[in-house]
């Protein structure tokens, strides 16, 4: 049973963490669902955005509460509870396959339909067996302080959740790592058969929408709608294999140019013009005329349609150049709306939340005379680390306290009982 106990307890932190360190990713997740059953409509942003915080928030509480063997009721209830509704759950995606991913722990572990099932077979039983056994569940916090580590472990998990959100996430599991370089993640390896695409752009002229490629792009007399990009052969597929910058004023592919660009080049994620933030627009507009007077190239990447772009361009009197691209890719890229990124020669040195722009403090000079314009670095590792002891020290702190302060207490009292019994005079 405690070998169960412990499966669930690290199954159940590192899903709930990876998520955690990326709520906006876990966000977009839980909207592929929802479009994928056509039921997207009927729930509002915020009510997922609450969602994908609170659900991970969940798992990583049931995780640590199952490891200290505290809260052994409410833990092992909503374990079961949750793999109860996520196996059938995982059983219909194997056999519709909506979505290729199950997101059951973000971009850290990519696991098959079929794979989550399987896995989610093994935690059910499992959960059942806590369950049921969980009075044998070995304690290693005493019943009076084990409110301090549930409160901690929930306050914990929010907070970082939230700066995630309003930041970038501190953890980055996706292809767009800064230091990695855009155009090697999109080669092949020698003798590999690659994945065959196809960028299919939606136009509209005289209320009539119609869909064409790159091939038979029409005239400037058509509106832009929507981009898509459309998967013609399965192959291998690179970690990177659908990054493409089509133009919207020419329907020209810029994307080898960009990539090739032994300057410094300044891209603008905005996904969706609708959904994005527009309260620092003035200093996103002193960015771009920084490029200009630098010579530095600044593109605006999106997969809004041209109105979209129009009334953009109305509202913050933006003049940089609209690029379109996939609308997941844009996602994937950096987890904000809008969100910025600086490449050169196609090696991602830096990006930006909405949150965290560069400003005029700091762009006060030509970018290869200022820290900005180098690589920033990046150490995964020291990053775990200092999550950990920042989760870590506090929890040792109330084990400690338990140990030297309660257990003593509990101990000199049960003394004090025993030695009471032991002197009673009888009648």
């Amino acid at each position: 049973m405690n070998i169960c106990r412990f499966l669930l307890a690290v199954l159940f932190t590192f899903s709930g963490f990876v998520k955690a360190v990326d709520p906006l990713g876990f966000f977009y997740k839980i909207q592929d669902y929802l479009t994928a059953f056509g039921i997207v409509s009927w729930f509002p942003s915020y009510l997922l955005m609450l969602f994908a915080i609170a659900l991970p928030a969940v798992e990583f509480s049931v995780g640590i509460l199952l490891f200290f063997g505290v809260r052994r009721k409410s833990s092992t209830t909503m374990a079961l509870l949750l793999m109860v509704v996520m196996t059938p759950l995982t059983l219909y995606l194997a056999l519709t396959n909506p979505v290729s991913d199950c997101g059951c722990f973000g971009d850290a572990w990519i696991l098959t339909n079929w794979e989550t099932f399987g896995k989610n077979v093994v935690l059910l039983i499992a959960a059942i067996s806590v369950f049921k056994e969980q009075e044998l569940i070995t304690r290693f916090i005493t019943p009076k302080m084990e409110w301090m580590v549930s409160m901690y472990t929930f306050l914990f998990v929010f907070v970082l959740s939230f700066y995630c959100l309003n930041n970038l996430p501190v953890l980055d599991f996706r292809p767009y790592e800064i230091g990695k370089n855009i155009k090697a993640g999109m080669e092949i390896p020698e003798g590999a058969q690659p994945s065959e695409f196809e960028s299919h752009f939606i136009l509209e002229k005289d209320g009539k929408k119609q869909e064409f490629t790159l091939e038979n792009y029409p005239d400037s007399t058509w509106t832009f709608v929507e981009a898509r990009t459309v998967l013609k052969k399965k192959g291998y597929e690179p970690p990177i294999h659908d990054f493409s910058i089509v133009s919207m004023e020419t329907g020209e592919d810029l994307t080898d140019g960009i990539l090739s660009d032994k300057g410094y080049t300044f891209l603008l994620v905005v996904h969706r013009i609708e959904e994005t933030d527009d309260s620092n627009i003035d200093l996103i507009n002193e960015i771009y005329d920084y490029s200009v007077e630098h010579g530095y190239g600044f593109y605006a990447l999106t997969s809004s349609p041209e109105e979209q772009i129009e009334l953009w361009r109305d509202r913050t009197g933006a003049e940089y150049p609209f690029c379109q691209m996939d609308d997941i890719t844009l996602k994937t890229i950096i987890r904000s709306n809008p969100g910025l990124m600086l490449i050169k020669e196609g090696t991602i040195l830096n990006k930006w939340s909405d949150n965290r722009l560069p400003d005029e403090y700091v762009l006060t000079d030509s970018l290869d005379k200022l820290s900005l314009g180098q690589q920033k670095q990046v150490n995964d590792l020291r990053t775990i680390g200092y999550m950990l002891l920042w989760f870590i020290v506090p929890l040792l702190i109330i084990i400690g306290v338990d140990i030297l302060v309660v257990r003593r207490r509990e101990k000199r009292g049960k003394a004090l009982n025993d030695n009471a019994i032991n002197n009673k005079v009888p009648e």
